[in-house]
């Protein structure tokens, strides 16, 4: 075993979380360092060098594995799967049936929810949300308040940022950037290549 579960709790809907506590050196942790929070060992895998840092926390039948890190005040719950050298860390939270994995990045205050995936290496940051069965991956990056759902995929070397929306069964990708109040990609006959910008239509509710 690598870690166990000390007597310091968090509540969190009711649900009652235990500070974990190493019990010997691996990767960046060192024996008798304190992490974050889980409800179980089921949270957290003994194997790896994955660890929870600081006050973030994951619980329900939420896992971490591999060499994935969860940090600073991040959240991972509901069934989400974290795991391969992902990363999770800032305000951002990783819920529903969610993955993030392979060297893919979700911080600030972003979130990856519902079946949604992000790997390759994606970043997910700010305040957007990618979620439905949305994909984000090669070297994506969605940033600002962007939002990516429904069945879109944002991939290769794309950018979705500002107040984008990325939905239906939108493909964003090679250099493409989708940027600004109201840039919209709603369906494969919207997509974008070559760097091309969409700036169509305003959504401010979306």
């Amino acid at each position: 075993m690598k870690y166990k579960l000390t007597n310091e709790t968090k509540k969190i809907n009711n649900k009652i979380l235990y500070r974990i506590k190493a019990l010997k050196n691996f990767g960046n942790v060192k024996r008798g360092d304190l992490g974050g929070f889980v409800q179980s060992e089921k949270n957290l895998s003994q194997k790896g060098l994955c660890w929870i840092y600081n006050e973030a926390k994951v619980y329900d039948n939420a896992r971490v594995c591999d060499n994935a890190r969860v940090c600073d005040n991040a959240r991972v719950y509901d069934e989400a799967w974290v795991c391969e050298n992902a990363r999770i860390y800032g305000d951002a939270e990783v819920y529903g049936e969610a993955e993030v994995f392979d060297n893919a990045r979700v911080y600030d205050k972003a979130g990856v929810y519902d079946n949604a995936r992000v790997w390759g290496k994606a970043r997910v940051y700010g305040d957007a949300e990618v979620y439905g069965r949305a994909w984000a991956y090669g070297n994506a990056q969605v940033f600002g308040h962007a939002r990516v759902y429904d069945d879109a995929r944002v991939y290769d070397d794309a950018r979705v940022y500002d107040e984008a929306r990325v939905y239906g069964d939108a493909q964003v990708y090679d250099n493409t950037r989708a940027e600004g109040l109201g840039s919209t990609i709603e369906s494969a006959r919207d997509t974008a290549r070559h760097g091309v910008k969409i700036l169509t239509g305003y959504f401010p509710n979306s």
